[in-house]
């Protein structure tokens, strides 16, 4: 067993060194969407959407409860991805999926 005097890694940077080695930091990046989406929308959108999940192609894929809230989103869809990727990353989100959510 070596004598290894160097002090441990930190958790943190074990994880993002695992993470950009097999090459899932990307997706982690993006997946990170999902949880800031009412950051990124603001409350009123928030409380008419659920972000679910996102596809390795850069698709995110949303709830929205009525088809009015559906039909506004999909108009106002390019400021949104401008105000998602404006977060920095190198993992964009380049198009977004609206769905009528089955929960009511």
């Amino acid at each position: 067993m070596p004598n290894d005097k160097r002090p441990p890694a930190r958790i943190a940077d074990a994880i993002r060194g695992f993470l950009d080695q097999s090459g899932l930091a990307g997706r982690v990046e993006q997946a990170s969407i999902i949880e800031a989406w009412p950051s990124l929308v603001g409350p009123t959108v928030a409380k008419a959407t659920r972000a679910l999940a996102v596809a390795a192609d850069g698709t995110l894929f949303v709830a929205v409860r009525t088809p009015a809230w559906m039909n506004e989103l999909a108009m106002m869809e390019r400021e949104i991805l401008a105000a998602i990727n404006q977060r920095g990353g190198s993992a964009k989100i380049v198009r977004i999926r609206w769905q009528i959510s089955r929960e009511r």
